[in-house]
Parts: structure tokens; C-alpha cells; sequence
């Protein structure tokens, strides 16, 4: 009785880091256009890194646009907001999370194939260093995250996101 204890014991040991989750989560994920006839849209989420890694947010793809390409915000020297490309990817720090959110960090969809509005639903796939693929599903809502304009220096940044 006392071995077959032990064996059992011994597989629950082996079993639980199989059990645990170890990658990435995504959460709170959805898209925005500006109306239906918007070439260009954005994905916003949030990234969890549940691993004892670093990761990073490599590529975003999907069947809804030419080009889904992962961008950010940045203020230039004349004090104008830019959407620019992270070739790099956005990193994931182990444990920690990465938020992609208006005004900042985002996927960007341009080139939009088809009319996109609120109740739709995009596929996307995202691709990490580490080598994991998430697939998802993103439902088109384009009035969360609206916010009222905020001081950023005093200009309003929120007319330079989607």
C-alpha cells in the first residue's frame, strides 16, 4: 500500500508543471476603426507572461488586412505625436505584463479588406520569441477605451490614435 502511495504521489509531482500554465495569456483584447469604410485599424490587448522567461511580441497577423504590423506612439522634437513601426517587438518581461493601448503600443491594421464594424470579429495570430503562436479572436468595438482628452503637454494626443 505504502508503494503505491509513493507512485502516486511521485506522478502528481511529474504531472503539475505540465498542469501550470507556462507562456503567455492575452486578455482584455479588442479593435477599433474609425467607421466602416476605414482602411486602417488597431488591436489593443493585454500581454501576461506567465513564464519564468523573458518574451517579446514578435509579429501579429491576420486575414482582415494587407499588413497587420506592430506600432507605437512617439513625440518628435516639434512636438507632434507619430505612429511608428517596432521592428524589435514589444518585450514581455517574465511574470510581468505588456499592455497595448490607445496611445500607445498597438497593433495596427492597414489595408483593411473588408468593411469592419462594431460586433465583428477580427482573427489574429501573434507570434513570441520564445516560440509560441496565440490565435484569438478580437471583437470590432469601436467606442471602448474612448476617454476624455487628456493633458500630455498640452496637446490632445487622442486625435493621433484609433
Amino acid at each position: 500500500m505504502y508503494l503505491k502511495t509513493l507512485l502516486t504521489a511521485a506522478a502528481v509531482a511529474f504531472a503539475l508543471p505540465a498542469l501550470a500554465h507556462d507562456g503567455v495569456h492575452i486578455s482584455d483584447a479588442y479593435a477599433r476603426v474609425s467607421g466602416p469604410a476605414a482602411k486602417s485599424g488597431a488591436i489593443f490587448l493585454t500581454i501576461e507572461n506567465h513564464s519564468a522567461e523573458d518574451d517579446r511580441l514578435l509579429s501579429a497577423a491576420t486575414d482582415v488586412a494587407a499588413v497587420a504590423e506592430l506600432h507605437t506612439h512617439k513625440e518628435s522634437g516639434d512636438g507632434v505625436m507619430q505612429m511608428l513601426k517596432v521592428e524589435e517587438g514589444f518585450a514581455v518581461p517574465a511574470g510581468e505584463s505588456h499592455v497595448l493601448a490607445r496611445g500607445g503600443d498597438h497593433v495596427m491594421l492597414m489595408g483593411l479588406n473588408r468593411s469592419l464594424v462594431d460586433g465583428d470579429v477580427i482573427h489574429l495570430t501573434l507570434t513570441f520569441a520564445r516560440g509560441e503562436v496565440v490565435e484569438l479572436d478580437v471583437p470590432v468595438d469601436s467606442k471602448r477605451g474612448e476617454a476624455p482628452m487628456q493633458d500630455m503637454g498640452g496637446m490632445d494626443h487622442s486625435a493621433h490614435s484609433n
